[in-house]
């Protein structure tokens, strides 16, 4: 499975010029942790980081900054990782843990932005595949008992 099948298609994208305050408020209005900020790159958006609400806590909250002047651009994430759409699942998991993120924008051959996966995203993948797993071995007991009654 791709990280295309999984990631969320459906994210909030500001631009680096945006305010923190409208980033915030972005972020409640549609209940996400995060926005990705991008930029226009001939007719695509392409991301070029993300400001998460723990940045906002920690960058303007904690230092008591005004969140209507500082933007998106003054203290999104330099360091961007992103995950190309046909990577699989296990490698989106090696990406995250060694570069310590728990968000990665999901990214076309060309660089264009088409979704994003979470941590959240893969621990929920995780956890279906492993109550799959589990009815196996419930049904293999089950046949067992018909064969060997």
């Amino acid at each position: 499975m791709t990280i295309s099948a999984i990631c969320s298609r459906e994210l909030i994208t500001v631009h680096r010029d945006a305010t923190v305050l409208h980033a915030a408020m972005l972020m409640r209005q549609y209940h996400v942790g995060d926005v990705v900020v991008i930029e226009d790159r001939k007719g695509k958006s392409v991301p070029v980081g993300i400001v998460t609400d723990r940045d906002i806590v920690i960058e303007l909250v904690a230092t008591e900054l005004d969140c209507k002047v500082i933007t998106a651009g003054d203290i999104m994430g330099t360091h961007l990782v992103v995950v190309k759409e046909d990577a699989g699942i296990f490698k989106a998991i090696q990406l995250m843990s060694v570069k310590g993120v728990r968000r990665l924008p999901v990214v076309d051959s060309a660089g264009g932005l088409l979704g994003i996966v979470t941590l959240d995203d893969l621990l929920l993948l995780l956890a279906k595949e492993f109550g799959t797993i589990s009815k196996l071995i419930v049904n293999e007991q089950k046949n067992e008992e018909k064969l060997r009654p």
